[in-house]
């Protein structure tokens, strides 16, 4: 059996986690030792209770240059990079030693990254085999975040930082996009050519959605016995608030909005923050609100109606692969191409927020309440969430990644 280490970026997010987590449980079913990568809470949390190894890495060194402009608009990710630290060589050095310890204390076979920079850097410095897990604007052959729109001159460029770092260990150097560093032996993406579509010419394998608990009898009681004569919703916020000032990424404005919108309305609200608090705002909801930290997504999603959510790639393709419609309120520009995509394929709507100067997002509430009883009553969004679904099921999934994942590491 072989030692896997399964990496990723590290946020206090569930989509990177909930990307790695199916094939970690297919590949704990075959008897291999497995070791995730990744201390912020939220994705502990789930390691934790899945019941496998967590070795986060603390970093020794944090970064300290930055672009002298940070902006809401992220076009690829050579910017959204620069934003870590990775213009920062003394930082990009640092943390490269540090998963190249963790990486030596661990001794994996094989790494399966997703998103981890600092973790593909160093399987590459010390040649170990290694499988990335991405999707198609995280793909050097990818249009970047807002493939609708002409990229503009002099973007932030972490990219002769890295290329320093890689020849001083005699690695070939990335030709222009940071995005190269995240191609391993063998390229995975999450997803179909219809959700994430690639040239031809990429190297790559398309393995479907990842889901954990598909099982709708894995829904807690209560839910079961909310009242069938009525929608329900499903709003999932993700991680209402990173800070205590506004952020680009806070998707409180997801959660005002359905109060506003959808309270007390004829219709079921199950409203979850994958094991994020909720704001104090919101310790008294409308009747027909229900909420918790964290229920099982992909069984939700089948029971649902309707899907609102922030737009990551997980949310994304958790609606689609259920066959149920979805609106997207993107809070930046991943989830912005992700709510594109799907209104795309006709299986949904998306309403764009507004910044205002103190950093809280709004929406249009005439728009989103429109959207939100256009997408419930009119059928053809589900049938097209459904044919979507149905195109999925000729990918094998956690078990495809996992039969994948062996025959590069025997």
């Amino acid at each position: 059996m072989a030692k896997i280490l399964l990496s990723m970026i590290v946020s206090n997010d569930l989509g990177p986690v909930s990307r790695l987590l199916p094939i970690a449980q297919e590949l704990s079913k075959r008897g291999h030792d497995l070791a995730f990568c990744n201390g912020a809470k939220a994705p502990s949390l789930v390691i934790r209770e899945a019941g496998l190894k967590n070795m986060p890495v603390v970093p020794s060194q944090l970064p300290t240059v930055y672009p002298s402009e940070f902006s809401a608009e992220i076009w690829n990710g050579n910017q959204g990079s620069s934003y870590q630290g990775f213009l920062d060589i003394d930082f990009v050095r640092a943390i490269a030693q540090d998963y190249i310890k963790m990486m030596s204390d661990f001794n994996p076979d094989i790494i399966v990254d997703t998103w981890g920079l600092p973790a593909c850097l160093a399987a590459k410095i010390l040649k170990k085999p290694l499988v990335t897990i991405t999707q198609a604007d995280n793909h050097p052959d990818g249009k970047g975040y807002i493939w609708w729109r002409t990229t503009p001159p002099n973007l932030p460029n972490p990219v002769p930082v890295v290329n320093d770092v890689l020849k001083e260990h005699g690695l070939p150097l990335l030709k222009g996009k940071i995005e190269e560093l995240l191609m391993g032996d063998m390229v995975l993406v999450v997803g179909t050519p219809d959700t994430d579509p690639l040239p031809d010419i990429s190297q790559i394998t398309y393995i479907g959605p990842l889901q954990v608990n598909s099982n709708v009898e894995n829904l807690p009681d209560w839910i079961l016995e909310l009242p069938i004569q009525q929608p329900l919703v499903w709003v999932y916020s993700g991680n209402p608030r990173y800070g205590d000032e506004p952020s680009i990424a806070d998707s409180i404005v997801i959660i005002r909005a359905c109060v506003e919108v959808l309270g007390n309305e004829k219709m079921q609200v199950v409203l979850t923050t994958g094991h994020q608090p909720l704001p104090e705002e919101f310790a008294t909801l409308p009747s027909n609100f229900h909420f918790a930290p964290y229920v099982p997504g992909f069984a939700l999603a089948r029971k649902s109606d309707l899907v609102i959510h922030h737009g990551g790639h997980g949310s994304y393709l958790t609606g689609l692969s259920a066959g149920t419609p979805a609106i997207i309120v993107p809070t930046y520009s991943e989830r912005e191409s992700n709510a594109r995509r799907l209104t795309n394929l006709g299986a949904g709507e998306f309403v764009l927020p507004q910044t205002r100067d103190n950093g809280e997002k709004i929406i249009s509430m005439d728009e989103f309440r429109e959207k939100v009883w256009r997408v419930l009553g009119d059928s053809s969004y589900q049938q097209n969430a459904q044919n979507v679904a149905k195109n999925m099921q000729k990918y094998g999934g956690a078990i495809q990644a996992a039969d994948l994942i062996e025959s590069l590491a025997k």
